[in-house]
């Protein structure tokens, strides 16, 4: 898969590519990403990529034609032609709709994906118009540019690529993962009964993940919990999916409304609620 971030600061991508996961993805070939320069892409000796916004107010724009320029030379400009199923231009935007694990898996599908990092104020409109195909936010607040922004979504997207991580099953069995009924459709069974060991994880379904503990077994008058050493997966499984609920109920209460809940799942959530637990 391809990255390609308009950006103009492509000297911050250095770093952040450099490390971990993303590095090694990279050293393998699954995943190629090129940072552009959009000062490159102008043609005064001031290599201005923006400019004063029509009908007055603060800041500045980014210019359109750097943008266009840019596009056109990676080949990703004309949105007409351009294939939905295998690449897609990015607009990163405070305006944008939130960028979601949901997204980051509509995106891995891709073959290509460029990253317009917006700046200043933001973008002519007419770049919008023209040549993005969506236009995306990580978040409720406002960057001093789109540059950190596509850095989240490279490194959420490529995560989910096969041969990335060293366990496939890691990028499922986390916070915001497919549901249960989402996996076992995945592997063309419905019921989820297909044969594999039996698991102690379960399926976020779009909740938060479970808390996690390694060794020791106790870390200043700390235990961990003893259920997780008892070798039944059932009750293992069962603990770490209520676990997930509560830390979601806690923190997160907003995703419980589009979360796909069982009967007992609802049953714990009601406990909490009067506080039994």
């Amino acid at each position: 898969m391809r990255f390609d971030i308009l950006t103009i600061f492509p000297g911050l991508f250095a770093g952040v590519f450099e490390h971990g996961v993303v590095k090694r993805a990279v050293a393998s070939g699954i995943v190629d990403i090129r940072a552009h320069d959009l000062r490159e892409f102008t043609h005064d000796r001031h290599r201005t990529v923006d400019d004063r916004p029509f009908g007055g107010g603060e800041g500045m724009v980014l210019k359109p034609e750097p943008l266009a320029e840019a596009l056109e030379s990676i080949g990703m400009a004309d949105k007409a032609a351009r294939d939905r199923n295998r690449e897609s231009v990015v607009l990163l935007s405070a305006q944008g709709k939130r960028f979601t694990q949901a997204t980051a898996r509509e995106l891995a599908k891709l073959e290509r994906v460029a990253l317009i990092c917006g700046r200043y104020e933001g973008v002519d409109e007419r770049v919008n118009e023209l040549f993005v195909d969506r236009e995306l936010s990580i978040g409720d607040y406002v960057l001093s540019g789109g540059e950190l922004g596509a850095a989240v979504i490279v490194d959420a997207t490529m995560r989910l690529l096969p041969g990335v991580l060293g366990n496939e099953a890691s990028s499922q069995f986390e916070s915001f993962g497919r549901s249960e009924a989402e996996m076992a459709a995945a592997r063309g069974n419905s019921s989820g009964e297909d044969g594999t060991p039996p698991r102690s994880t379960h399926g976020a379904g779009g909740l938060l993940d479970y808390p996690h503990y390694t060794r020791p077994a106790e870390f200043r008058g700390l235990a961990v919990p003893e259920i997780l050493s008892g070798g039944d997966h059932l009750k293992i499984s069962r603990w770490r999916r209520e676990r997930a609920l509560e830390k979601t109920f806690r923190n997160r209460p907003d995703l419980l409304e589009t979360a796909e809940l069982s009967d007992r799942d609802r049953a714990f959530l009601r406990s909490l609620q009067r506080g039994d637990e």
